[in-house]
């Protein structure tokens, strides 16, 4: 069993790695927030054992292509000591919005879209919990535009399922950084 997680662990960075490499390429879709891109994350949007209230910060988005059919949206901390830690998957956000409230998960999420389990093992938003003294986590929130209206995948699907299988659906993409550390 450790094999596979030997393997399946270099497969996610490789993944993850090319898709945020090639959103700087894909489209001119921009993501914005309350805080800027690669500033620091508002407290308030982190885990409370961080000090936070755990809401899940306002993401507006634009210059998605006129194809589009919906939405996708992965927040991941890149820290190598993190491991590509999921803090927010969300499939199927309709095609015509471009906005996600402050507080928006699991009480405010569009019709039809769907919130997938985090690595805290909860289904939607885990802010930011860096373990103590490891510096700055880069946590890169992705907005992807996609030419399906509907991906399928479980509740508890993982960063690679999700990754394998928007790849091909893929139309465009926009990046926002925030960082955190304790």
């Amino acid at each position: 069993m450790k094999w596979i997680k030997f393997f399946l662990i270099p497969i996610s960075f490789f993944l993850i790695g090319a898709m945020i490499w090639a959103s700087k390429g894909k489209g001119n879709m921009t993501l914005t927030s309350s805080f800027t891109d690669k500033g620091r994350i508002p407290l308030k949007y982190v885990m409370p054992a961080a000090g936070g209230q755990n809401i899940s910060p306002p993401l507006k988005w634009e210059g998605a292509p006129s194809q589009t059919k919906s939405f996708a949206l992965l927040c991941v901390d890149l820290h190598p000591i993190a491991n590509h830690w999921v803090h927010w998957m969300v499939i199927n956000i309709p095609k015509n919005v471009n906005f996600l409230p402050e507080g928006a998960s699991r009480h405010k999420m569009p019709k039809g879209s769907k919130e997938l389990k985090n690595s805290f093992g909860f289904i939607g938003y885990g802010g930011p919990q860096p373990p103590p003294g490891t510096g700055e986590h880069p946590y890169v929130f992705t907005i992807f535009a996609l030419d399906v209206a509907r991906i399928d995948l479980p509740e508890d699907a993982s960063l690679e399922m999700f990754s394998q299988t928007i790849k091909k659906h893929v139309l465009a993409q926009a990046n926002l950084t925030g960082y955190f550390s304790r």
